[in-house]
């Protein structure tokens, strides 16, 4: 992966702030949901999400600046001098001045922690060693992350995984899959994948616990004489009647519709008509309420 600054076009000295703000425009313009039928834009949105997961973790930014770790999140090996980094170098006599090549040394030490692994055995024979783990990342959309999917991941060597990822997986969430690391030693096992989870924003959906929130736009009319609409859910469109009367934040609730055994609650905006309507400005003139009420009173 590039380096996560320039995909999102920031600075290394930008505040959080100026990161969130490059990475919801980037987001919302790279969305697949606004791009149908755009491979590219699906794959300029997980680069994206990757980047923003890396440089909004103050950890992981903070060890990427420092070269700890690499744009994707794995470790850095540490560079360590040894005896042949300084075996050509002036004064490199002293090295060598004992009589012993480094084919001489290497195999000096292979042969003692062998024989000290295997227990007086010969060689490194007996010598047995677990695989390390190994890190990645995977970015899942919003739906797929609340109702689990299997996803198939690329790794480095060309192989892949199938990653199943249980139904209401949270942002941020590792997957451990056993055996699917580095290779042991000596016939030792297999570490393991340690899988991060990243769960892209979805432009109509948001999360609270195991509840989805929808906002939703109505017109004055809507809204006022009520209504039966379509809405979005994580498992396809349902209709949902608006009663009459209802106002800005109202919150109505599709049981059942969330993540889980949670509920899907839409809320609604009354949104104002976009141009001119003298007939609503007159009748507003002379309107008097049955109710009258002051809707600033108390804040």
């Amino acid at each position: 992966m590039r380096d996560p600054y320039e995909i999102l076009g920031v600075q290394r000295s930008d505040d959080d702030a100026t990161i969130r703000s490059a990475y919801r425009k980037l987001a919302k313009r790279h969305h697949p949901d606004v791009n149908p039928g755009k491979p590219e834009a699906a794959e300029r949105f997980k680069e994206i999400s990757a980047a923003y997961d890396l440089l909004s973790d103050k950890e992981k930014r903070g060890r990427f600046d420092r070269g700890e770790i690499d744009a994707e999140g794995h470790e850095v090996p540490p560079q360590r001098p040894f005896y042949r980094d300084f075996q050509d170098q002036p004064g490199a006599e002293r090295y060598a001045s004992n009589g012993f090549s480094q084919e001489d040394i290497e195999s000096f030490f292979s042969q003692a922690f062998g024989q000290q692994a295997g227990r007086g055995g010969s060689g490194g024979a007996h010598f047995k060693a677990r695989g390390r783990d190994m890190h990645y990342g995977l970015t899942v959309s919003f739906v797929d992350a609340a109702n689990g999917t299997t996803r198939r991941l690329a790794l480095p060597d060309g192989k892949t995984l199938d990653v199943q990822i249980p139904a209401g997986t949270e942002d941020g969430h590792i997957l451990r899959l056993r055996g699917q690391g580095g290779p042991g030693l000596g016939g030792g096992p297999n570490g393991d994948a340690l899988i991060e989870i990243a769960v892209a924003p979805d432009p109509q959906f948001h999360r609270e616990g195991d509840d989805i929130i929808v906002d939703l736009p109505v017109t004055i009319q809507e809204a006022v004489l009520g209504t039966s609409v379509e809405v979005p859910t994580i498992r396809g469109p349902v209709r949902l009647t608006i009663p009459a009367g209802s106002g800005t934040g109202t919150r109505l609730r599709l049981r059942g519709r969330g993540i889980r055994h949670g509920h899907q609650f839409v809320q609604l905006d009354v949104v104002l008509p976009p141009g001119e309507e003298p007939e609503l400005a007159e009748f507003l003139k002379t309107w008097k309420p049955s109710h009258p009420f002051n809707p600033r009173e108390g804040k």
